[in-house]
């Protein structure tokens, strides 16, 4: 299937027109323009907050523990792994 070609976009056209009307057109498409304009400020917004959510998490120079182990102690040093007495 290929692009449409002239034939088919009048089609459109006249079908786009005979179902909304032609005075009813401008304010549909400004309806259209505002949704999409909506849309995109709340999917920036969105990304804007990941990111800064993502930044917030760790303090710079700080590292984090993110072994698994259900005993590693929550402030970012890694747990001893020696087995020599300490004393």
């Amino acid at each position: 299937m290929g692009k449409p070609g002239w034939p088919e976009l009048l089609i459109i056209v006249l079908l786009v027109v005979l179902l909304f009307g032609w005075k009813r057109l401008p304010d549909a498409a400004r309806s259209l323009g505002r949704s999409a304009r909506v849309f995109k400020s709340e999917v920036d917004e969105m990304k804007r907050d990941n990111k800064s959510a993502a930044a917030s998490e760790t303090v710079p120079g700080e590292t984090v523990n993110r072994t698994s182990e259900p005993d590693a102690p929550a402030t970012g040093e890694r747990p001893r792994t020696d087995t020599t007495p300490q004393g």
